[in-house]
């Protein structure tokens, strides 16, 4: 399987601080991430990925796995 690698992780930062530091203009987060995918030329769903990642990665989210882990997941699985 091949991984989709279009956007920089600089691009995809950025794309993240904008939806958190929008969030208080719209009504809900899925309106700000609505609102900042085409500006970004991204859909809402890879946005929305971007920005649970993140939430992962900085102590918050859903308890998966922090984009630390998984690298290091995937040099065990080698």
């Amino acid at each position: 399987m091949t991984k989709n690698t279009r956007f920089s992780p600089e691009v995809r930062q950025r794309a993240v601080r904008m939806v958190l530091e929008s969030q208080s203009e719209y009504d809900s987060q899925w309106a700000t991430i609505c609102s900042i995918a085409p500006k970004i030329g991204c859909t809402p769903e890879t946005l929305r990925v971007w920005v649970r990642q993140h939430e992962r990665d900085t102590g918050g989210g859903d308890g998966g796995l922090t984009t630390a882990e998984r690298q290091r997941l995937k040099e065990l699985e080698r």
